[in-house]
């Protein structure tokens, strides 16, 4: 028997993506006794959820009837007293200014950003896409949710432990309350900064991985990957002023390790597909869903370079997809590299 989730004060809640975290979010909150209506742009997506109430990509997962479904972005949000961002970090944007034009923000509305990526031609977190498109005076209710948490896992109601960060602790807890139960253990955390730059990089490390899976280079060799992945996102974060106990947290070395092992990993099975000889936009293809990896290499590298950074894993990741560099010769220069102190 599975633990009964705690009830708390029930909320009107829209989630914006019905991609398979968004439906399975939705389903975790209807489960908790909220009011939730899950949007979608895609007319298909609506009218496939709408008919079936099953993911093409959760097959044992079944939206329960009252989990509202539409494409009416307007209908979504009307009275709703949560937000929960689920979006693609490429529409995150188009869907915020969305949420603008309509004027719907009053001081109650708190805004939870579930999605793991940098902004293409920004290299911008997610939260900072939000303040840039709606201003700083929603920031005190702005928050996200990150961890090592696959939709897969999470929509059977698997063991998953996650963080709530927010900018306000009043806004941390109130995530957690909403969100928490006993197969969806959340922490808070005050370091927003911090767990959306982990939940980026891991995943242009996790791509890395695949690839060393599908060329079977070994354990040994991914181990070191993983290991010197992390310094990567450690170096990354002390030039961007994070709190280093962040990334060896939940959204950092937590969902690194996930998101580098799993077979449900959408970067490290697109990884193995490059390593099995696919180009980029073949293998994103095979996946069927987004990689938030791939244009979130070339956002990692353009920080890195920015505040001079050394990252090679992840600059021969961005070579191999952006610079047609061939998979074996970065893979090469990555091992032929001199050698130095493992604390450099």
């Amino acid at each position: 028997m599975r633990p009964t989730p705690r009830v708390v004060h029930p909320e009107t809640i829209a989630v914006l993506g019905a991609g398979t975290w968004g439906c399975t979010l939705a389903a975790l909150l209807a489960r908790h006794g909220h009011a939730v209506t899950l949007w979608d742009p895609d007319a298909r997506v609506v009218e496939s959820l709408g008919r079936v109430r099953v993911p093409a990509k959760l097959p044992h997962l079944h939206l329960a009837p009252n989990i509202g479904v539409t494409g009416d972005l307007a209908q979504a949000v009307e009275a709703a007293s949560v937000l929960v961002l689920a979006a693609p970090s490429v529409g995150m944007r188009a869907t915020v200014e969305a949420l603008a034009r309509m004027q719907t923000d009053d001081d109650r509305c708190l805004y939870v950003i579930c999605t793991k990526g940098l902004e293409r031609h920004t290299d911008l977190t997610m939260s900072q896409v939000v303040l840039a498109v709606l201003g700083e005076g929603v920031r005190e209710r702005v928050g996200v949710l990150s961890g090592p948490s696959h939709a897969e896992e999470v929509s059977a109601q698997m063991p998953t432990t996650v963080t709530a960060a927010a900018y306000c602790a009043e806004t941390a807890r109130r995530i957690q309350a909403i969100f928490f139960d006993p197969m969806f253990r959340v922490y808070t955390h005050d370091d927003v900064l911090g767990v959306e730059l982990g939940a980026a990089v891991k995943n242009v490390i996790a791509i890395a991985a695949g690839i060393c899976d599908g060329l079977g280079m070994g354990d040994n060799a991914k181990a070191a990957l993983l290991t010197r992945g992390l310094a990567e996102m450690m170096r990354l974060g002390r030039a961007l002023h994070v709190n280093p106990r962040t990334l060896s947290g939940l959204s950092g070395m937590g969902d690194l390790i996930v998101t580098a092992i799993s077979r449900h990993s959408r970067n490290r099975n697109f990884g193995e597909l490059l390593a099995q000889g696919l180009t980029p936009e073949q293998a994103s293809e095979a996946i069927g869903m987004v990689v938030e990896g791939a244009p979130t290499a070339r956002a990692v590298c353009e920080l890195a370079r920015r505040h001079r950074v050394d990252m090679p894993i992840s600059e021969a990741v961005y070579s191999i997809l952006y610079e047609s560099k061939p998979l074996l010769q970065a893979v090469s220069e990555l091992l032929e590299r001199d050698p130095k102190s493992e604390m450099d």
